[in-house]
């Protein structure tokens, strides 16, 4: 409610571009929701908004998205094309141990990344003909068991994640 109301009180001078900082950190699912609904509804009558928001999830409502880290652009664009920006494949992998197979698809030779996103680990290999089936297989010959792996269209969080790695090799 005191984010509706802040907003509101913002919206009483009619601006022509309303800039918001973090509008909804703390605030609960339903609330969240519905603040961005009225966002949209506000964008849909004309208004420019400007949003910082650390949760990528709400990056994907935006036309635009502008990833920043220590004051420096990474990347802008649309939120597909900032996952076509990935450049590689992607997959999802899951396992019985989870933090067994995180640690152990980090150690690979030819392991670019290994994240954990939700219930999945967002892995990328530096062998771009790796495809799931070898690789579940390999995890199986390995000892893991209720190995699933899948190939998935990178989102704005993995190129966040990978456009960062990048910046740390490059220090």
């Amino acid at each position: 409610m005191k984010q509706k109301l802040a907003l509101s009180c913002a919206l009483i001078h009619k601006p022509d571009i309303l800039f918001l900082d973090e509008p909804t950190t703390g605030v609960d699912a339903v609330s969240r929701r519905e603040f961005w609904d009225m966002l949209r509804r506000l964008k849909e009558d004309g208004l420019t908004i400007l949003v910082s928001t650390p949760y990528m999830d709400e990056a994907l409502r935006c036309d635009r998205v502008a990833l920043m880290q220590e004051g420096r652009f990474l990347a802008v664009d649309t939120p597909a094309g900032i996952g076509r920006m990935f450049g590689r494949p992607l997959m999802a992998v899951r396992a019985r141990e989870k933090y067994k197979l995180l640690q152990h698809l980090r150690s690979l030779e030819s392991s670019v990344s290994a994240h954990t996103f939700g219930g999945y680990i967002h892995y990328t290999d530096r062998l771009d003909t790796l495809t799931p089936e070898q690789l579940e297989s390999t995890l199986q010959d390995e000892g893991f068991t209720d190995v699933d792996v899948k190939s998935i269209d990178p989102g704005v969080e993995d190129t966040f994640m990978a456009l960062m790695q990048q910046k740390e090799e490059v220090k």
